[in-house]
């Protein structure tokens, strides 16, 4: 049996989906991975998924939607990406949440594809700790 992880943000759009998408490139099927988003939006990122294209990572065939509350239930951990996103645990479920927040590159002279790569490299680094840990569970 896999560990496995949803990567939540609010438009499921950009940071879940980077997430998500490294997370994939790192442990294969090791790790079962899941993303949503709490407002899903109507598209992905281009930011986002150039950022991701220029690691070696894909976001192919991924698109916006909104939690599914058995994958919330079931998963051994829940990423909240941001502060935008809120998740409530749920009755029954098996995993925990846990929220990572970002430097706001917003705030400096960082913007657009910068701004998407420092967020992207940011996210990289947890996502390897988190598989690490997933990993250390399951054995």
């Amino acid at each position: 049996m896999s560990a496995s992880v949803l990567f939540v943000c609010k438009k499921n759009g950009g940071k879940s989906q980077m997430a998500a998408a490294l997370m994939r490139q790192h442990a294969g099927d090791a790790i079962t991975v899941y993303s949503a988003g709490t407002a899903p939006g109507d598209t992905l990122s281009a930011l986002a998924e150039e950022a991701i294209v220029e690691v070696g990572a894909s976001m192919e065939g991924e698109y916006p939607k909104p939690i599914d509350p058995e994958i919330l239930r079931s998963v051994d951990r829940v990423i909240v990406l941001g502060d935008e996103a809120k998740v409530a645990p749920v009755d029954g479920m098996a995993g925990t949440i846990e929220t990572w927040t970002f430097e706001d590159q917003a705030a400096s002279d960082v913007g657009g594809g910068d701004r998407t790569r420092a967020i992207r490299d940011q996210i990289a680094e947890r996502v390897l700790r988190l598989a690490s840990e997933l990993s250390a569970a399951m054995s």
